[in-house]
């Protein structure tokens, strides 16, 4: 494979709200937790950006 081409991500497993957890080991639940939290700080990131954007359409359109 050329170091050039992109390598495939790897998708990671859906994480199903509200499915049952109980067969899952401490681990598994640590690593979605994780998971979950990291999907979390992804999603406040996209808020930040998109009322950032809301807030400099305001301030154009004020002028």
């Amino acid at each position: 494979m050329d170091m050039d081409e992109p390598q495939p991500r790897k998708k990671l497993p859906d994480i199903v709200l509200g499915e049952d957890i109980s067969a899952l080991s401490a681990h598994e639940l640590e690593t979605r937790i994780a998971r979950l939290e990291q999907e979390t700080l992804r999603c406040r990131d996209a808020i930040k950006a998109r009322l950032a954007t809301k807030s400099a359409a305001e301030n154009f359109f004020k002028k």
